[in-house]
């Protein structure tokens, strides 16, 4: 198969998987997405003699970089990072236990914003497009052993957020808010005024007498 061929192929084959990785890091700004997966593929058909067997990882990883440059500068990017793929409820698996029962999967977001931009993208490179150990490696430009070194240690600092935030949460139970309706607390009664002792020594009156309190 010729260059063009396999370029072909792969934009074929990639083009929506590329789409949906560029949509959720820029909140789904379609102007912004179409811009991104145009200039990844413009640079793939550049590099197409780079392609390799396998290209999606590779995509991956000049998608990466676009989205850098496109949002160098305006602030935004912080922002996506703190987002979280809800891995777990979406499919129903690795799912970490939460204290609220009624949002499953909360602590884990608020989790995963308190690690640093680089441990989230390991996280969501594996939830979000559920890549292997070797795909990571080829969309993050380094070897597997790096790889996985670096997702071990985001998933350890997860795990290690979550815990801090259910010992915090132990610790505080929050104490049951007054009852709109409760009547107001009486106010104290006035103390009794207290009688002053008889003086044991005598006074002396105008006439030169004398008396006693």
């Amino acid at each position: 198969m010729s260059t063009d061929d396999a370029f072909a192929e792969a934009y074929r084959a990639h083009y929506w998987a590329v789409s949906r990785f560029v949509a959720r890091r820029l909140d789904g700004q379609a102007d912004e997405v179409e811009e991104v997966v145009a200039e990844v593929f413009s640079i793939a058909w550049r590099r197409r003699a780079e392609l390799p067997d396998a290209p999606l990882p590779w995509l991956y990883g000049v998608a990466r970089n676009c989205l850098a440059n496109t949002v160098r500068g305006l602030g935004r990017y912080r922002r996506l990072l703190h987002r979280l793929g809800n891995h777990e409820a979406a499919h129903r698996r690795q799912t970490v236990d939460s204290p609220d029962t009624e949002r499953p999967g909360s602590w884990v977001h608020e989790a995963l914003a308190r690690l640093s931009p680089a441990d989230q993208e390991v996280l969501r490179l594996t939830a979000w497009e559920e890549l292997t150990i070797e795909e990571l490696a080829v969309t993050l430009g380094c070897g597997q052993s790096a790889a996985a070194m670096r997702l071990h240690r985001a998933r350890g600092r997860l795990r290690t957020q979550i815990e801090r935030m259910r010992q915090r949460a132990t610790a505080r139970p929050d104490a049951p808010p007054p009852r709109p309706d409760a009547p107001p607390s009486p106010a104290p009664a006035p103390r009794p005024a207290t009688p002053r002792p008889l003086s044991p020594h005598p006074v002396p009156t105008r006439a030169g007498g004398r008396r006693h309190d």
